[in-house]
């Protein structure tokens, strides 16, 4: 079980090192001294990305090609085809719908080795308005072929997330927010795969599927939960998208028999989805809902309004397992027949 934070204090002078595209910045700087081969670009966003660490570091490897992102995945397109292994930031909303063609037909088409680090996902941009919210990414990647999808925890996560992505052949999509998220994470002292959900907390009454900010919120929920409701609830941070980790999602269907899938992200085609689909595929049945933004356009807002507004806070995720404790499943645990 991962060391998590369930409760800390912080000012306004960690923000600048805890916030996740600041620790990827600084990651990406690191990872280019050992690797030669990987370049970097952005769409006039370095410092925003905060993949301006690397761009000081390594000048000559790094490209600005201005407002242009769909021009700038064609470039990294273009590098990737060389031997190199290009980085490319911008925000979420950006590479996924503005860039979708190139993403999809530039890159994964050839299974290039393009690591797409967006940045501003979800509604962590919440006063910047809808132009700039990103609530569909999730879906639009994982339904891409050859594309591998990461929602990262924290910082730490994504910095585990952005050294893994080298062992990933093919393109990768790695999703963090904007600026203030708190730590979930003490330390990298826990296990990190691609591919392999993380068990934050363990239970049997219910299982939380979370990734992104979700995953400390959904924990404090448990631990709140534990504490005012008595109940055992696990914790599942399913970080990976796709390839999306079918045992622990089944491990969970079988141990809790109710599932609560909890993300930044529009219900239809997210995480909630992909873990719908590896239970209908199953045929095990049990207590399931999707927790997310409900197939509409965010409000404007500071991120945490917005968090409390749409219930993705810990008070929010506490209310909905609540409310599905009161939900029944079938009884009958004899599955070989169906």
């Amino acid at each position: 079980m991962a060391n998590i934070i369930t409760g800390t204090t912080w000012n306004c002078y960690d923000s600048a090192t805890m916030t996740a595209r600041e620790i990827y910045g600084r990651t990406l700087a690191e990872m280019g001294k050992a690797n030669d081969r990987i370049v970097a670009l952005t769409a006039d966003l370095a410092k925003t990305t905060a993949i301006v660490h690397f761009a000081n570091a390594f000048p000559e490897r790094f490209f600005n090609v201005g407002i242009a992102e769909q021009n700038m995945f064609g470039i990294a397109a273009g590098l990737a085809k060389t031997g190199l292994i290009p980085f490319a930031s911008t925000m979420a909303v950006f590479a996924c719908l503005r860039a979708g063609e190139q993403v999809r037909t530039d890159i994964a088409y050839q299974n290039l080795p393009v690591k797409i680090i967006a940045t501003h996902a979800g509604v962590s941009f919440g006063h910047a308005g809808t132009t700039h919210h990103c609530t569909e990414d999730l879906a639009v990647m994982r339904s891409i072929a050859n594309m591998t999808v990461v929602a990262p925890a924290d910082g730490i996560e994504t910095s585990r997330a952005v050294r893994a992505s080298l062992d990933v052949p093919g393109p990768v999509y790695i999703r963090i927010g904007r600026g203030f998220e708190p730590p979930c994470y003490e330390n990298e002292d826990y296990p990190f795969e691609i591919g392999k959900a993380v068990i934050m907390r363990e239970g049997t009454d219910l299982t939380i599927i979370c990734c992104g900010v979700a995953v400390l919120q959904s924990a404090q929920a448990a631990k709140t939960l534990a504490e005012q409701d008595g109940l055992s609830v696990r914790v599942l941070n399913m970080h990976t998208i796709k390839p999306i980790d079918r045992e622990a999602i089944l491990k969970a269907v079988v141990e809790t028999r109710r599932i609560l899938t909890v993300e930044e992200h529009n219900v239809f085609g997210g995480l909630g989805d992909a873990v719908g689909g590896v239970v209908a595929e199953s045929g095990k049945g049990c207590v399931f809902r999707k927790h997310g933004i409900q197939d509409e356009f965010a409000e404007i807002g500071y991120a945490e309004d917005l968090y409390a507004h749409y219930g993705l806070d810990s008070n929010g995720v506490v209310a909905k397992v609540r409310e599905m404790m009161n939900m029944e499943f079938e009884a009958d645990e004899d599955w070989e027949d169906e």
